[in-house]
């Protein structure tokens, strides 16, 4: 049986800009290497920083933990967007959100982002099979 998942977030990027500026140390604890230099690359790196926060929240909110519980921590590092040769956005993750998106039986990953320079809007579907329960049979959700 197929299972589907989603997850959206909307970032205010004002208000995102000033969390940036404010915090030494946000971009380094948030985005990825590759992350940073593609947004800041851009002539106002803040829409393409949030509307990348927000993959990443929509991500998390898709798998089902959101930005609270347990293994927080990295989890937004766990979490890339990366271009494909295409320019579109495509999500890699690794440890943990990893680990919950294969238990979950997770084999597609889709994410689509906008951005205005007032807001970032993302959105992520997570399709799989359900996993198997115990005894053998699937479980419906």
């Amino acid at each position: 049986m197929i299972r589907c998942s989603q997850g959206v977030d909307l970032v205010e990027v004002p208000a995102f800009r000033e969390v940036v500026l404010r915090h030494d140390r946000f971009l380094d604890d948030v985005f990825t290497a590759g992350e940073r230099a593609y947004c800041l690359s851009r002539s106002d790196p803040f829409p393409h920083l949030a509307g990348r926060f927000a993959a990443k929240e929509a991500c998390l909110k898709a798998v089902g933990i959101g930005l609270s519980g347990v293994g927080i921590d990295h989890s937004l590092q766990e979490v890339e967007v990366v271009n494909a040769p295409s320019g579109r956005p495509q999500l890699v993750a690794q440890g943990w959100v990893s680990a919950m998106a294969r238990r979950q039986g997770v084999r597609q990953w889709s994410v689509s982002i906008a951005h205005t320079p007032g807001w970032a809007l993302a959105t992520v579907i997570l399709i799989g099979d359900l996993p198997d329960t115990p005894g053998g049979s699937r479980r419906r959700r």
